[in-house]
């Protein structure tokens, strides 16, 4: 396996498919402005990236109905969509490999950390990880790289470049980027192989346990 000492995770789209709960969730708050949507894949961008962001881009909120718009997605999303969620096949066996080579795994998601910790926690996921950093409630800390880089300095990572970002936007790759790390884009996520490759992945797989035979490789 390549000498990679850290190995960093997003969570949705990576580690988690959470595509019902999460349009559920958005759907829900949609609702609340008259807004309807038929297809729920209309919503698979809201995957991924900072939910005010994506309330902004794709429906022209401000930042003020955005931010109240997020409290009605967490109406729905705290009971019941975190819930409509499954772990990805390979999974748990890529991070059981990971630590019986005595890697240090870390999650770096754009969710709020409270809920990635509870989903981890759900799936009995959490002990695979060594650390965990997420997104703050309020919003203030949010970006891939905010996260990214608490994940790095709890984790103690003093050379980057001795870390691996997996994630399945470009965002975890241009995340990964910003830090000098290297990348492996999750192309059975929700981001499209062209993102990825385009956002400069040094590597694309195509199931988890993908990224074992990417790393044997050398």
């Amino acid at each position: 396996m390549r000498e990679y000492e850290y190995f960093l995770f997003d969570l949705d789209g990576t580690i988690t498919d959470p595509g019902i709960g999460i349009t559920n969730s958005v759907m829900y708050a949609l609702e609340k402005y008259q807004i309807r949507v038929k297809d729920r894949s209309e919503l698979y961008p809201f995957i991924g990236p900072p939910l005010a962001d994506s309330f902004m881009r794709f429906f022209g909120f401000d930042e003020a109905q955005s931010r109240e718009a997020i409290g009605y997605y967490r109406e729905y999303y705290v009971p019941r969509g975190m819930y409509e969620n499954q772990v990805y096949d390979g999974v748990p066996e890529l991070l059981r490999t990971l630590k019986e080579d005595g890697k240090k795994v870390i999650l770096a998601t754009s969710k709020p950390e409270e809920f990635a910790i509870r989903i981890l926690r759900h799936f009995r996921l959490l002990p695979y990880f060594d650390c965990v950093a997420g997104a703050s409630m309020d919003e203030t800390v949010v970006t891939k790289v905010d996260v990214m880089n608490i994940a790095l300095e709890r984790a103690g990572v003093k050379e980057p470049a001795r870390a691996l970002m997996v994630g399945d936007r470009e965002y975890d790759i241009l995340g990964a980027k910003h830090f000098g790390m290297d990348s492996a884009g999750a192309a059975y996520g929700y981001g499209s192989r062209e993102e990825l490759r385009e956002a400069g992945a040094d590597y694309i797989i195509d199931c988890p346990t993908d990224l074992l035979t990417c790393l044997a490789k050398g």
